[in-house]
């Protein structure tokens, strides 16, 4: 296994090579809070992991409805996570969730304990 960029790079250069040379793209646009995530993750000692895009999987753009090998186009990062214990972190481009399909009403608020029996209660 090789990396595309090498690992020592700083965060903004290794997405801008995954961006261009995967992707694509033309370039990446950072918002103001993927730009300040960048400096504290190199001033904490984790600029050097790996980088793991989080985009839509129906485009090699940010934009799910543009399909086949789009042109002319731009990744939008908007925030930057980590995942320190598992060794990469993880841009978070366009509007792409990173647990699609969840509810929004969680379902643990369905769950409860009949008293009289000790009976679990929504769980199936």
């Amino acid at each position: 296994f090789k990396f595309l960029y090498d690992v020592n790079l700083p965060i903004r250069e290794k997405v801008e090579i995954i961006s261009k040379e995967i992707y694509g793209a033309d370039g990446v646009d950072f918002s103001e809070e993927a730009e300040r995530q960048m400096v504290q993750y190199e001033e904490a000692g984790f600029g050097k992991l790996p980088i793991c895009m989080a985009k839509s999987q129906y485009s090699f753009s940010c934009d799910p409805s543009a399909k086949g090998v789009p042109t002319g186009f731009r990744i939008a990062v908007r925030e930057i996570r980590s995942c320190v214990g598992a060794g990469f972190l993880y841009p978070i481009c366009g509007d792409i969730m990173t647990i699609p399909g969840l509810p929004t009403r969680p379902g643990f608020y369905d769950v409860d304990i009949n008293v009289k029996t000790g009976e679990v209660i929504g769980l199936f």
